[in-house]
């Protein structure tokens, strides 16, 4: 399918792996001109490759820590102005609330809430002016269904969620859209992780933690990159304009809700 988005511009954040390189990934597929990051050169360089030759998409990569003000800037320099912006960022280590200090909290909302507006207010009104926007912030499940010891990073993406919900508005009537991705139990470097730290905490198996995981999920898998970036690709469409203002959940069903 032709998304209409041939030759346009797209930063995405932290997109080396995971989440953000499935995302990357999509969007060259679609034919946009690329801007991946990364905090180290050689990451930054391998996934420039990968992508590249998956997909022969023009694709820069910046190595920048997204979450510092230097950071955003050499994005911004290498892709001043942008169609797209796909937010995304590493989020707080799992950790019980009363560990948590000032500076924890502080580093957690910068990181996961003050980060995404800061590039929000940088781009969207070029956006609104050339008639064409789309940002997508990947924040979690967790803004909706809390996890234990995710209470920082849940809270920091819930507050970008309130926030931006007073800010799409004002751009929505200049074809600009502002939309939330809200990951659930995806097939990641991030969740095998916490697999092995249930496991050096519990004496339980990875392979038994993850299948009980996976159990509870109705869906009966973990949900993968590539499909997270289809998705993420296609709320950057010429056929989303309408479709602003939203929290699309992809948990293969873990949330349980009526509306």
């Amino acid at each position: 399918m032709d998304l209409g988005i041939d030759g346009r511009k797209a930063i995405v954040c932290a997109s080396s792996e995971g989440l953000g390189k499935g995302c990357a990934l999509a969007l060259a597929q679609a034919g946009c001109e690329v801007i991946v990051n990364a905090r180290t050169e050689a990451t930054v360089e391998a996934t420039v490759a990968e992508i590249s030759a998956a997909t022969g998409a023009s694709v820069i990569g910046v190595a920048a820590d997204v979450g510092t003000p230097e950071g955003q800037q050499a994005l911004l320099k290498a892709c001043p102005n942008p169609d797209i912006l796909v937010n995304n960022n590493g989020g707080p280590p799992r950790r019980n609330y009363t560990e948590l200090d000032r500076q924890d909290m502080i580093n957690g909302v910068v990181q996961n809430m003050i980060t995404p507006i800061e590039l929000i207010q940088a781009v969207a009104d070029g956006m609104a002016e050339r008639k064409f926007g789309r940002i997508v912030n990947i924040t979690s499940l967790s803004v909706m269904m809390p996890i234990e010891g995710l209470d920082l990073s849940s809270g920091a993406r819930a507050g970008l969620t309130a926030f931006l919900a007073g800010v799409r508005p004002l751009y929505a009537a200049h074809n600009v859209t502002i939309n939330n991705l809200l990951p659930g139990k995806m097939d990641t470097k991030r969740l095998q992780g916490g697999f092995a730290a249930g496991s050096k905490a519990t004496g339980k198996s990875i392979e038994e933690l993850s299948d009980a995981t996976r159990s509870e999920i109705p869906a009966k898998r973990f949900g993968t990159p590539e499909e997270f970036g289809n998705t993420c690709a296609f709320l950057c469409s010429q056929y989303a304009g309408y479709l602003t203002g939203q929290n699309i959940l992809m948990d293969g069903g873990l949330y349980p809700h009526a509306f």
